[in-house]
Formats: structure tokens, C-alpha cells, sequence
């Protein structure tokens, strides 16, 4: 029994960390993907190797004891590397070697014009896997992937980088609600609120000279691709970037009200990072995505 107490509880240790850089159970537990009960229990079983508590309760928040803050800033860098030379070594050693992976902190944008397109890719390249995962969290060099597509993110490692759209605003509806109607129609039929973008609604009112106080709130919905089906059989309206709905608005699905496109002074770009194992490949990707956003803006333009 005191060999296996003396082991040292390396998960705990990783939990721990992930605690540390999060600054909540909650938020650790879903960087983790797992739940809070988990996350706890791991770090009263590190609490109890040490023998010393790690984290303290402040009111409602918790913040790291002394020891809690000299114990991480000691053991996050070498877990890092552990997790990063791991990753690198098993990703090395897999034998499907035609396989990038792409980090995306745009979930919409992956649904709804990424996705659909990534056959043309894989084509296009000899039958290439893409791979496709959503995150909201800064990412980390010890991070398992090859591409990042971001508009708010930053890498913090080696990258080239490509700008592969400048965000348009635009309100859309239903056809059979908003045909012949004029912009005015904001004052009076709902408008839905993302609330993972919390910025959308403002700047275009703003460029439209309009303020909350002139037009109707609607729903909310936590991501634009949840509030797309409403939009489409509702009687409300939505504001969004363009790129995600120019395909429905060409298929006659949606509708732009006229006189409502605006930029938003977002940009997104796509991260092709030096570490890598397939760069030509993460590049070529780059490169394609940013011609198939130039093609999108030409055609919601013209």
C-alpha cells in the first residue's frame, strides 16, 4: 500500500495545472472535456500526495495558495514538453501520414462554409483527411494540430499566417417576410442575438445609425449555426457575417435586406504552424482556403 501511495499521480498533476491556467474547476473541467466532479476529486488526490492544499476558497472564487502557485510555476513548463514531445512522437509513428489536422475557433464559419467544402480539397490533393476541431481557448504549442483558423486568437509559436477574409455584415430573413420590405422592417420583427459573438449587433447598428432602443430583441442562441434554422422558418431576422449565408441567400433560402451590409472590422486568418509534420501540406491548405474565401467575397459582392 505505500509503494502505490508513493506514486507520484501524474493526471492529477496535468488536472491540476489545467486548474491553474483556467482559474476555475469549471472552466479546467471544460478545457478537459470532462466534468467538475472529476476535476475535484483529481485535485484532492494531488492535495493529498502533497499534503499541502493547493487551492483556496476567496467568497464565491478560488484562487491558488502560495504553495499551490510555487508547485505549478515548477511543474507546467516540463509537463508541457512531456505532452508535446508525446503528441509530436505518436503523431510521427501513425501510419496515415495524408492527415492535417485544422483547430478552429469559428464554429459557424467551419459548419456552414468550411466543412462543405473540404472534399474539394481532398481531391484536390490526392485525397487528403482533414480533421476538424473546435476550440474557443487560446491554443498552446503542446496543442495537436497543424492549422489554426482564427479571428480573435493568436499563436504564440512559429507560423506562416495568411488573411483569408475581411467580415461583411449583413441582416437576412425569410423570403416570405422580408421581400419588398425596406430596412425599417428592424423596428418592428425580431432580431436574434448571438451571444457568443456579442459584438455583431452593436457594430452594425452602429453603421446603420440605429440603437438598441430602435429595434425589437429576439431569442438568443449561443452560436450562429443554431440560430440559422430559425431565421430560415421564423418570423425574425438575423444579423451575421455574409460568408455564412451566401449560400443560402443564392439558393433563395435567405434574403439580404437591401442597404444592410456593413464590415465589421474582423479579419479572419489561417495559421500554418512550423512544428507541423506535414508543412507543405498545412500550407497548400492555407492557401486554398484563402482562394475559396476571395471567390465567396467576389460573388457576395457581385
Amino acid at each position: 500500500m505505500a509503494a502505490e501511495h508513493d506514486e507520484v499521480p501524474l493526471n492529477a498533476i496535468r488536472v491540476f495545472v489545467a486548474i491553474a491556467r483556467e482559474g476555475s474547476v469549471t472552466r479546467a473541467a471544460s478545457t478537459l472535456g470532462t466534468t467538475q466532479s472529476s476535476v475535484s476529486r483529481y485535485l484532492a488526490v494531488l492535495q493529498d500526495y502533497l499534503g499541502a492544499d493547493l487551492v483556496e476558497r476567496r467568497g464565491r472564487r478560488s484562487e491558488l495558495t502560495e504553495f499551490g502557485r510555487l508547485f505549478v510555476n515548477t511543474v507546467a513548463e516540463p509537463l508541457d514538453t512531456v505532452c508535446f514531445t508525446a503528441k509530436r512522437m505518436r503523431r510521427r509513428t501513425q501510419a496515415d501520414g495524408n492527415r492535417i489536422v485544422v483547430r478552429t475557433s469559428l464554429s459557424t464559419f467551419a459548419h456552414s462554409f468550411l466543412i462543405p467544402n473540404l472534399s474539394a480539397f481532398s481531391a484536390e490533393m490526392g485525397g487528403v483527411i482533414v480533421d476538424v476541431i473546435s476550440s474557443l481557448s487560446p491554443p498552446t504549442s503542446s496543442d495537436d494540430f497543424d492549422i489554426l483558423i482564427t479571428r480573435d486568437l493568436s499563436v504564440i509559436e512559429p507560423a506562416d499566417d495568411w488573411e483569408i477574409y475581411n467580415e461583411t455584415l449583413v441582416c437576412v430573413g425569410s423570403p416570405n417576410h422580408v421581400t419588398g420590405r425596406s430596412l425599417s422592417i428592424v423596428r418592428s420583427m425580431p432580431i436574434l442575438n448571438i451571444t457568443s459573438r456579442p459584438d455583431i449587433l452593436p457594430t452594425w447598428l452602429r453603421a446603420m445609425n440605429l440603437s438598441t432602443k430602435d429595434i425589437k430583441p429576439g431569442a438568443r442562441y449561443d452560436h450562429n449555426y443554431l440560430a440559422l434554422p430559425a431565421v430560415m422558418t421564423g418570423k425574425c431576422l438575423l444579423v451575421t457575417p455574409e460568408i455564412l449565408v451566401g449560400d443560402l441567400v443564392r439558393g433563395g433560402v435567405l434574403q439580404v435586406l437591401p442597404g444592410s451590409r456593413t464590415p465589421s472590422g474582423m479579419q479572419y486568418r489561417a495559421y500554418a504552424v512550423d512544428r507541423s509534420d506535414k508543412p507543405e501540406i498545412a500550407r497548400a491548405f492555407c492557401r486554398w482556403l484563402a482562394r475559396l474565401c476571395k471567390k465567396a467575397a467576389i460573388l457576395e459582392s457581385g
